[in-house]
């Protein structure tokens, strides 16, 4: 996968990740705040490694 596409579903699984986490809050589920938190992070380390990759293109020789 390309590390546009990365940061693209990253971005996606953050705000999803938000998303549930308040209709959790305001449900009061614990477990749907849990899911948004762990999709949240799961966006954060896919934008992570589409930055990585960014950086190893911009970093080898042409």
């Amino acid at each position: 996968m390309g590390s546009a596409m990365d940061k693209a579903k990253g971005h996606a699984n953050e705000t999803m990740g938000h998303a549930k986490q308040a209709v959790g809050k305001m449900a009061g589920s614990k477990k749907l705040q849990a899911e948004g938190k762990g999709q949240e992070l799961k966006g954060e380390g896919q934008k992570a490694m589409g930055k990585a990759k960014d950086a190893v293109k911009k970093a080898a020789p042409h």
